[in-house]
């Protein structure tokens, strides 16, 4: 006869009785084998004689620092996984905790949704990412929020590409460049068929990084859910994009981080973590006919059959920018590392004030964005000639990776933004049916 397999052991290590018991009633009934404790000083010894296999820790514990005690766990059993809890935390502290090895960080009050999710992680027992559609309820099985899976062929002839998540996660910190929030990232892996999903501290609901989720497109592109958004996604993307990676979990506070202005930070932290080949398999989408979009001016966008993606972008502006031009073609994380990825965001110094009474460009810095003068860039040297056309180009491969997959088209563009690329994303949608 099959023996039945034991409980996994979560050790709860939390001053509050009340959330001692709320925390203890919940992993009861899915099944787990719960020990608390609210004494931080007893958690070593605890976890010598019970050898839990997962360990929620408060970060704030009367007797004890939490991330200290969150070392001293990592270095005498660092294959035990644990998760920081606070009622006072944001998304630095949960930077911090990730660096110090901890798994993953919620916030107080406890979303029962967001801990089930967490713990599920953590033990490994996730098959597949959850998107919105089953916050509701926290007995309900996790459905993905992807489009890698759900989504039809495309076209006759498109390529299986493999599907991709980093190896272990990473951590970055930063500023919102329109909201001034000091913020920061926690990416963590996720399994195949999960999508790029962004969520907040909590991570009781998340958001996919799909184009039915696009909340605004004003100076940049923002994602919206059940009452979290998430804004200035698109260089992230992009890099995403480059690289290949279709399944993350992106743990953010409002805002991606701007770093430099530019995306090669991001690379570093994609490169530092590793990327994983998995089982899955997705179909690149091959655009099947032009599609176009027009809007003021000479402003336009279109995308026509080709054998790769490609972007082919030029930005006319009086002097000191005048007219820039850059072609560019995805043959993977190096070119895109060595041509788009150094180009950063840019504005002209007569329209800040008119951002930041708007609410915008609160975290614009002289360190993160070029700033453009009347008759010269004021705050630094150009790293190319056509670094404004570049940008343009980063921040186009970022949207355009809101479809979930990778594109076989070549895409011209005339003086466009976010909205123009949103609006021909939506084309394609509706003329391929996707």
């Amino acid at each position: 006869m099959e023996e039945l397999a034991m409980p996994k052991t979560i050790l709860v290590v939390d001053d509050e009785d009340g959330v001692r018991d709320s925390v203890r009633e919940v992993l009861n009934d899915e099944g787990y084998r719960v020990i608390d404790t609210a004494d931080g000083t007893q958690v070593l010894d605890i976890i010598k004689s019970e050898r839990p296999d997962l360990v929620l820790l408060d970060i704030w514990m009367p007797q004890i620092d939490g991330i200290g005690l969150l070392k001293e766990i990592k270095i005498q059993e660092p294959d035990i996984n644990v998760v920081m809890v606070s009622g006072h935390g944001n998304i630095h502290t949960a930077v911090t905790a990730t660096k110090f090895g901890a798994f993953d960080f919620i916030e107080k009050p406890v979303s029962l949704d967001g801990l089930l999710l967490t713990v599920q992680r953590a033990l490994g027992e996730l098959p597949r990412a959850t998107g919105p559609e089953q916050n509701g309820g926290r007995s309900r099985k996790a459905r993905s929020a992807s489009a890698t899976a759900a989504a039809p062929l495309s076209a006759a002839g498109a390529q299986t590409i493999k599907q991709r998540t980093l190896k272990k996660s990473v951590v970055l910190s930063g500023q919102g460049l329109h909201s001034g929030v000091k913020t920061g990232l926690i990416l963590h892996p996720l399994p195949a068929n999960s999508g790029i999903l962004f969520t907040g501290i909590s991570g009781d609901v998340t958001v996919p990084a799909h184009l039915h989720y696009v909340g605004s497109t004003g100076y940049a592109t923002s994602l919206r859910s059940k009452g979290f958004a998430v804004g200035t996604v698109e260089h992230f993307l992009a890099v995403l994009h480059s690289y290949g990676v279709t399944n993350l979990l992106a743990k953010v506070q409002s805002e991606v981080p701007i770093m430099d202005g530019s995306a090669e930070e991001f690379c570093q932290a994609l490169e530092e973590a590793g990327i994983e080949e998995q089982a899955g398999e997705c179909l690149e989408i091959v655009i099947d006919r032009p599609y176009e979009v027009h809007a003021k001016g000479e402003e336009s966008i279109r995308i026509e059959p080709a054998d790769a993606f490609s972007v082919h972008y030029v930005l006319r502006y009086p002097e000191p920018v005048g007219e820039q031009e850059h072609r560019y073609t995805s043959l993977g994380p190096e070119t895109f590392k060595a041509e788009i990825a150094p180009a950063r965001t840019f504005g002209f110094l007569r329209d800040i004030e008119k951002l930041q009474t708007m609410g915008l460009v609160g975290g614009g810095k002289l360190n993160n964005c070029i700033i453009i003068g009347d008759d010269k860039i004021i705050n630094t040297e150009l790293r190319f000639a056509d670094e404004f056309a570049r940008h343009k180009i980063l921040d186009i491969l970022g949207d355009f990776y809101l479809l979930g997959r990778p594109m076989r088209g070549a895409v011209s563009a005339v003086m466009t933004g976010h909205s123009d690329n949103i609006a021909l994303l939506r084309q394609i949608r509706e003329g391929m049916n996707l």
